[in-house]
């Protein structure tokens, strides 16, 4: 049975690489600004979801298999780069566009979904999982404490982009967020690209 302190150390790891900025992150915050706090929590839960799917796969062992996996690795690391690529280009014609119910994050179709796609797209997230629970786990670990130990990562992960989504629309940040959208969104355009082009690159760099 996990004790206490292994639990919270678990749980503080995986809420600090988390809380970190990167594209599941970035895009929960420019949603919450630019929708406000409703959009942002849907969003997040998705990014959640799609952060729990990398858990349940770490947790079950196939963690190691996908790490050991050159190819597939690379396969999934490809379309996660090509999809951040995507996301920079919406974020290029936002910034471009006059009238801001144009930008990237007006896609009404289905924020959840959107969120989903982010996470699920980042086959990274797995070292996320696996680096969170080695901290606590040790080799002789149980069943049940690993589920716990999931459960408690799955509550952080999704702990980190309520946050996110709440801080991110208070009035003041989205006013702001407003008279500088075409900025923020240039800039949210170029980290989206470097970490799209990082990924792709660090698929080819396995391989080789």
């Amino acid at each position: 049975m996990i004790d206490l302190i292994s639990l919270f150390s678990i749980a503080l790891t995986f809420f600090i690489v988390a809380v970190s900025p990167g594209p599941a992150t970035l895009s929960n915050a420019v949603v919450a600004m630019h929708q406000g706090r409703k959009a942002g929590l849907i969003y997040g839960t998705g990014l959640a979801c799609g952060l729990a799917f990398w858990g349940l796969i770490a947790a079950s062992g196939m963690g190691v298999v996908l790490q050991s996996s050159v190819y597939l690795l690379s396969f999934l690391k490809v379309l996660g780069g090509l999809y951040l690529l995507w996301l920079a280009f919406l974020s290029v014609r936002s910034a471009w566009r006059p009238n801001p119910e144009n930008a990237v994050t007006t896609i009404k179709k289905n924020w959840f979904l959107q969120g989903l796609i982010v996470n699920l797209s980042n086959p990274k997230a797995v070292l996320a999982w696996m680096a969170a629970l080695s901290v606590g786990l040790n080799p002789n670990a149980g069943i049940f404490s690993i589920a716990i130990a999931t459960g408690v990562c799955m509550a952080a992960g999704l702990l980190v982009y309520v946050l996110y989504s709440i801080l991110f629309s208070v009035g003041g940040i989205m006013y702001a967020y407003r008279r500088f959208r075409r900025w923020i969104d240039g800039v949210v355009a170029g980290l989206f690209t470097l970490a799209g082009i990082g990924l792709i690159r660090s698929s080819f760099a396995e391989q080789s």
